[in-house]
This record gives structure tokens, sequence and C-alpha cells, in this order.
């Protein structure tokens, strides 16, 4: 069968795996403000059948968040179960699993008659997100070239960003429906992409460290072959890519039998939580709870209808347009950068917001603006401006930066022998707290207003020294040069670590070639020479 060779192809056919959790969170994002879903799944106490007003509570704020939650429950557990589907099916295959469980899960959200069914639907599409997010990272960062690698892993996040937008304005234009089909028609169309998932994966190579792995030699050359050098075998860099796979799949056997156990030793340990802080502070900047959440934060400015949900798209297409920076200059400046650059501007807008509320907002009447207790707090003037605009520049911050290198970094740390079950953990880790967030941030609304912008402040300032002492550089090294990093036996300052240029690549090439032809040269010599027999010793009597 035909083999996509064209890493770019392969990657924007494989990241469509990331948009099925954009599409996921902008389902929710922009239909929890409208009147037919909280008129549908009202729990009262405004609404007909409560006080007879036309505007409906919707669900209370815990259960939202449960509804919220559900997706990224359900994530967690896709996450850690795909290490195990990836490592015995493949990386292709656990993908298509995932895409499964999408359209099953889609069904039951379109189809719900109650909250129960809801929670249930979004439960499984997390199940698959989960699947989806920890394996094609792997898939890609296995299959990319070292100079390409931060590129094409970054687009996940890309695909992630075009999720929101496209679902988001998908479930604006359906706003204008009448009643639950408002709901349900955007529900019912996210199965599409997961449809064309499916069937462009049956076109697309398996990763060559995975075939290694399983002694499918032959296949894992030719696809290092089709991907790296266009067809030609004889390309330097798949020569060299074949050569460290080999080294470092002999070794790995010869070493450990792989178990969950394995993260745990000494030696992994240093990893893995690099690998867990890595996805659990992407969560806890505090920007996942911007693209749930964001109409709340704009009706607390004073938006409101239509004006709301048009202003919040604008965050998505930021988002869009911001990431476009990372793919392109993601490999030149390095990981380090953009971790700490990043985490200290995000920290700035969040004190930013919460300075602005506190000195000029005020609390909303009792029950929320328009009805919704999470809509706590009110601003207004230049000053909700103000916020709104530290809102847009909060998500340029995080586009380019911690969106996409917390995808890519992950599977670079780990060796092949964890690596799909590693990145399952560390995924996990993003869903987890992804999970307790979406439950935390609708009730933390409520109950401390603009504290909930001080609290995740904190939390960016925090993670900007942490990822400057001990995130090293990955950019631009080789997996298995990456591995000899961690392995060496001497401990290295993180700060100290730096990039490796094209150049570098490219004299190491050299050096192999030089090596090898060395040796073939002293093998050629040798080889006409006649043998040298040692004479037995004479006896001494």
């Amino acid at each position: 069968m035909y083999q996509i060779g064209n890493i770019y192809v392969i990657t924007a056919i494989a990241v469509i795996g990331g948009a099925l959790f954009g599409f996921d969170i902008s389902s929710m994002s922009a239909i929890i403000g409208t009147q037919q879903y909280r008129c549908y799944f009202n729990q009262g106490p405004s609404g007909p059948g409560f006080d007879g007003s036309e505007n409906c509570s919707g669900p209370k704020a815990d259960v939202q968040g449960g509804i919220t939650a559900s997706m990224p429950g359900g994530s967690f557990l896709g996450a850690i179960i795909s290490g195990w589907l990836s490592d015995k099916l493949g990386r292709r295959r656990a993908i298509q699993v995932g895409c499964i469980a999408w359209c099953i899960g889609s069904i039951i959200t379109c189809a719900a008659q109650n909250i129960a069914m809801l929670i249930v639907g979004r439960f499984i599409n997390g199940f698959a997100v989960g699947i989806c997010s920890a394996q094609v990272p792997v898939y890609v960062t296995e299959l990319a070239p070292p100079a390409k690698r931060g590129r094409v892993v970054g687009a996940q996040q890309w695909a992630i960003t075009w999720g929101i937008l496209i679902m988001y304005y998908i479930s604006y234009g359906c706003s204008f429906m009448s009643g639950p089909k408002a709901f349900r028609a955007p529900w019912g169309l996210q199965m599409i992409p997961a449809v064309m998932l499916y069937v462009g994966l049956i076109f697309l190579p398996e990763s060559p460290r995975w075939l290694a792995a399983h002694d499918k030699w032959e296949e894992a050359h030719a696809v290092l072959t089709n991907v790296h050098g266009k067809g030609d075998p004889n390309v330097p860099l798949v020569q060299l890519e074949f050569a460290e796979i080999k080294q470092q799949v002999e070794f790995e056997r010869a070493n450990a039998d792989v178990t969950f156990k394995e993260l745990l030793k000494p030696n992994m340990l240093n990893r893995l939580h690099i690998g867990v802080f890595t996805q659990v502070w992407s969560q806890l900047t505090g920007m996942n709870v911007m693209m749930y959440y964001i109409t709340y934060v704009f009706a607390m400015a004073g938006l409101s209808g239509n004006i709301n949900l048009v202003s919040s798209s604008i965050s998505y297409v930021i988002n869009v347009l911001m990431t476009v920076f990372a793919l392109v200059f993601i490999d030149k400046v390095g990981r380090r950068p953009l971790f700490v650059i990043g985490a200290l501007f995000m920290a700035t807008w969040m004190f930013a917001n919460a300075g602005l509320m506190a000195s000029y907002g005020s609390p909303a009447p009792p029950g929320g603006i328009d009805g919704i207790a999470e809509q706590s707090w009110l601003i207004t003037g230049a000053p909700s401006r103000a916020v709104i605009a530290c809102t847009y520049l909060f998500v340029a911050s995080y586009a380019p930066t911690w969106g996409p290198v917390s995808w890519i970094y992950p599977p670079e740390i780990f060796p092949l022998r964890v690596r799909g079950k590693a990145v399952a953990i560390t995924t996990s880790s993003n869903w987890i707290f992804n999970f307790a967030l979406a439950y935390f941030v609708p009730p933390a609304f409520v109950n401390i207003q603009w504290r909930v912008y001080i609290i995740f402040g904190v939390f960016c300032f925090a993670m900007a020294v942490h990822t400057f002492l001990c995130f090293p550089e990955t950019s631009g090294k080789t997996l298995e040069e990456i591995e000899t990093m961690f392995t060496s036996g001497a401990w290295f300052p993180a700060w100290k670590t730096h990039k490796a240029s094209e150049s570098d690549v490219a004299h190491r090439i050299a050096r192999e070639n030089a090596a090898d032809d060395k040796e073939a040269a002293w093998g050629s010599q040798h080889s006409n020479e006649s043998p040298v027999v040692d004479e037995p010793a004479p006896k001494v009597q």
C-alpha cells in the first residue's frame, strides 16, 4: 500500500488528533453561555419552571464544573492506557482506537437527554482525547528529523488552536438555532475530523523506532529512507538515524524489561519529574481555564450576548496566529527560553487582571450577572477594556511558548524503551490537573472572584523559576543524543545546556562517516597481509 513520506503531510494528518481536543474545548465554551443550553439543562433558581423568568440559570456552578471536567477526567484514563496500547498495537493503531472512541462519545453527547448522559458522552470523548494527545506527539517525534522535530511536533498545539477556533464559530453559528439543536448540531459535527484522521492514518508509515523495537528492521529502514531520505537509503541522515536506533534498541534490550516501575528508578526519576511538571505547569498557567470559561470572564468585563461571543472568539484567533510564531522559530530559539519567557509574561498579565478587578471592580448583584452565579464580579469602563486586553495578551504569551513546547518536550527526554509509557504518565498528569481546574474554577469564580487570577499568577512565576533551574535544552539533538545527555553520569546544570545547530548535526555526520571510512581502510589494509600466528614458547626443561 502507498505510504506518505513527506514529514509535513504526515504531521498535518496526525495532528488532527490534537484538533479533537480543541473541538471539545470550544464546543463547551461557546455553548455554556447560550440560553438553549442553560434552559435545557437548567437547575434553577432562574428560568421557566423556577421563577418564570426568561433567562435560565443553567446547571449549578459545581455541576457545570463536573460537566466540563468529565472530559479531562476521561482523558486521564485514556492517557494512562495509551502507553500500553501504543506499545502493543503501534503508534498508528493506538491513535485509530482513539478515533473510534471519539465517535462513540460524540454520538452519546449529541443525543444527551440529561446531565448524566452528557457527562458520560464527554467522558468517552475525553478518553479518546487522552489517547491521541499522548501518542500523536510520540508518533511524530519518532518520525521527525532532529532539525524539524520541534516544528512538526509543535503542530499538535497549532491543530488544537485550529480545532478550538473552527468549533467555536460552528457553535456560534448554531447558537442562532432554536431549541436543543443549537448544541446538538455542533456536538454531532465534531465526529467528522475523527473519521478523517482514522482514514488518513491508513496511508501513514508506522514509527521506525516502534518497528525496530519489534524486530521489523527492514520496515524501519524503509520508513527512514522514505521520510528522511526521500527514497535514497544512502543519505547520511538515514544511515546515522538507523545506526543510532539499532544501537539504542540493542542497549535497552540488554539492560531492562520495561514496566512502569522502570520510571521510578533513580536514573529515570529526574526525567519523570521534568516530564510530569512540563504538563502540570502547562495546566497551571490557567490557559485552559481561559479557554473553557472565557465567556464568564468577558461577561464580568461588561460584555453580553453576541458581543461577548464574538469578543471571546478573538482570543481563539490570537491563539492560532501566535502559534505560527512557535512553529517557525521554535527550533531556532530552543525550548528553555520559551518556557521561561512565556511564564514571566503570563504571570504579568494574570497579576495585572487581578489588580484591575480588585481596584476598579465590585461584586455583582446577588445570583451573579444575568442570573449566572459564576459571573460574580463586575468591572466597567476603561478598566474593563484593560482586563480584556490583558486576557488577549495572556493568550498571545501562551500560544508561542508553553502551548506547543509542553507537547514537544516530554517525548524528547525519554528513551525508546519507556517512551510510550512515560509520555502516557506525563500526559495523564496534564489531564488530572485539567480535570481539577475545570471543576475548581466555576465555584472559585463564585467564592473568591478576582483572586483566582492571583493564584494562577503565582503558579506562572513559580514555573519560570523551576524551568530555568531544572529543564535542559533538547533542541536540535537526536533522541539518542538526548538520552546520552541524561545517562552520561555527570551532573549538568540545566541553565548551561544549549541547543544543537544544524552545523553540529553536519559535523556529527561527518565524524561518523570519517570513522566508518577509517575502519573500512584499516580492514582493507590488513586483509591483504598474512595472518600473524603466535608460535608457542619453547618448553622449559
